[in-house]
Formats: C-alpha cells, structure tokens, sequence
C-alpha cells in the first residue's frame, strides 16, 4: 500500500533560501566564532559584502534602466513607498516601545523601513498576477541603485545613536564596502557581462553564499555578546503582529494610491508588489556595516518580514491573476508579454515559478 505523501499547499511558498538562513542562525547559536575565528570570520564577511555589491553592479543593465526611465510616474511612485511612506510608518511604530517592542528590536524594525525594495520576487509576483513586468524590473533595479546611498542617510538620520554607533567612520565603510565596489561593477560590466550573463546560475550561489557568511558573523557575534537574552517569546509574537500590520497597511496603500492615481491594471500590480516589499539581501550587508555588533539582532525583523511578504504576495498574486481580463492589459511594456523577460539574444524566458520552486527564492533581492 502506497504511502500518502504530505504535500505543502501550494499557496504557501516554503522559501529555500530562508531556510538557508534559519540553519545559518542555529549553527550561529551551537558553534559562534569566537577569538581568532571571529576576527577571521568579520574579515571574510567584509570581503563577502564587497564581492556581493559588485556582482550587483555588473548584473544591472544601464542599457535597460535608462529604457525603464520613460514611466518615471510610477517608478517615483515606488520610490515615494519604498524611501517615505515606509520610514513614515517606521517612526510612527515608536509609540510602541517599550509596551510591545523593545529599543533594540524597534531598531530593527525602523531599519526593516529603511531598506529598498526587492527585485526578483517582485517581478515573480507581478508576473504570476500578470502585470507590468518591465515596470517592476525597472522599479525593483532602481530601488536597490538608489537603496545604496539613500538607506545609510537615512540611518544617520533616524536611527543616530541607535545605529549600533552610526558615524562618519560608518558612512566611509558604506562607500567603501558597498557604494565602491558596486560603481566597480558598472565599470567592468562592458568586459564581464558576458561572463556573469553565461555563469548566472554559478553566481547566484555566490549570492547566497555571501549573504549566509554575513548572517553567520553577525549572529555569532550576537551569541558571544549575550544580546538573544533580550529577546523573549512574547516579544517575538509582538513583533510578528505588528509586521503584519506594516505590511497590510503598506499593501493597501500601494494598492488603493496607485488606483487613485490613475495608473493602468499592470502598473497598478507592479506598484504593489514593488512598493510593499524589502530586500534581504540588500539589506543584510548594509546591516552588517550599519550596526556591527549588534547587527544579529537589528536583521530579525527584516528576516520575518521577508518571509511574510513571499507569503501574503503569493496568495494575493494569485487572486490577481485569477481576476485579470483574458487579454492582458498593455502590462508588458518595453518587456514584451506580461511574464516574460527579453535576454540579450532577443529570446525570452518566463519569470513564473516553476512546479515546486519556491517564488521569490535565490537572493530574494
């Protein structure tokens, strides 16, 4: 007789990737570095944030940007979300302390505002409820480019002393670790974007490699600082509860503001999903560079959003696309199809999930 197999429902993306991560944090917990090993570690995870901006920067195609450039409307529109109303909502949460939140992880989630959007899950969504993908590639790469210097001055300017000691030592370890290497890539992308074009698959790996050897360092360090002891179950409940709410509040109002606005069914998809998410692994390494010592911490929030964001847009993305008109409306733009993406051959290739991957997984950025 046949065993019945447990299947996960397909409305629930299981996110390899944060898996990755949730394994990284236990092995953190178990075996932190500590001594000579935690010095080498912070190194290496130094030359991982470097090695991961630059990839950054060779991977962004100036040529498809500068195209993207011609709905400035609505790439302002997730900008204003992203780098406003975000951070808005951020400083509101303050009220909270300390009755839900505590200061560190209140920190953390002002920092979770702070961050810019995602890229690849973001076009995953908007592709799978068939909207304007070309927008959302567009929106997604422009957030992260603007991400790089926008985020550590707004960390300067509402995080301050809070910023695990935020100063202009700091902003020069944001220009050095991130804004450098990434110009770097721009630079040799005209020599190396046939490379990293043909190893796509190969560097992703390095992607989360990079991202996971971050996440290690700065949970080690939290582990050997004692800092998880602030952290009860309580605490934790409450942060999720009011993540929930940040991330229904900024649905609603991507959602709802886009419509008002005027904007087509397309661009009104990729205005939501572009709008009410963070990037992970944008944020993470500027994490690492903001707070130090205390970035294990400071990342929590981020890490839960993320993951609550790839559930919550599955289950809507689907809704939107169960409710789109048979022919697509004008939602590819300089994309092509709604759902595809063009290659440098002139081919193109669906961004939709394959059967069992999970949506949003890889770097998530």
């Amino acid at each position: 007789m046949r065993r019945p197999q447990l299947k996960i429902p397909s409305w629930l993306p299981v996110d390899g990737f944060i898996l990755a991560l949730v394994a990284t944090v236990g092995l953190a917990a178990l075996l932190p570095a500590r001594g000579t090993a935690a010095t080498v570690a912070d190194d290496a995870s130094t030359g991982a944030v470097a090695l991961l901006f630059f990839l950054y920067g060779a991977r962004l195609s100036t040529r498809e940007a500068l195209a993207g450039m011609r709905s400035w409307r609505l790439h302002l529109t997730v900008l204003a979300c992203t780098f406003v109303i975000f951070p808005l909502l951020g400083l509101a949460a303050r009220g909270l302390v300390p009755y839900v939140l505590t200061q560190p992880l209140y920190t953390g989630l002002l920092f979770l505002c702070l961050v810019p959007s995602t890229v690849q899950s973001s076009i995953a969504f908007t592709s799978i409820a068939r909207g304007n993908v070309a927008a959302a590639i567009c929106a997604g790469s422009f957030s992260s480019l603007v991400g790089i210097v926008v985020t550590p001055l707004l960390a300067a300017l509402l995080l301050g002393g809070d910023g695990g000691g935020f100063s202009a030592h700091s902003l020069v370890s944001i220009v050095l670790q991130l804004l450098v290497p990434f110009l770097a890539g721009q630079l040799l992308r005209r020599w190396i974007g046939g490379f990293i074009t043909r190893h796509k698959k190969i560097l992703g790996f390095v992607d989360r490699g990079s991202i996971l050897f971050v996440v290690y360092s700065a949970f080690s360090t939290g582990v050997v600082e004692g800092i998880w002891h602030q952290v009860s179950p309580w605490r934790l409940v409450s942060l999720l509860g009011v993540e929930a709410v940040l991330l229904a509040l900024m649905l609603t109002i991507t959602s709802y503001g886009s419509r008002k606005a005027g904007f087509p069914r397309g661009d009104r998809l990729a205005i939501t999903f572009a709008g009410s998410k963070k990037s992970l692994a944008a944020g993470l390494p500027m994490a690492s560079v903001l707070f130090g010592a205390q970035a294990g911490l400071a990342v929590l929030p981020l890490m839960l959003f993320h993951q609550m964001q790839l559930m919550v847009c599955a289950v809507l993305a689907k809704r939107y696309a169960a409710q789109a008109p048979d022919e697509p409306e004008s939602g590819a733009g300089a994309g092509g199809e709604s759902g595809a993406l063009p290659e440098s051959g002139g081919r193109k290739t669906s961004v939709r999930p394959r059967r069992g991957e999970s949506v949003g997984a890889g770097t998530s950025r």
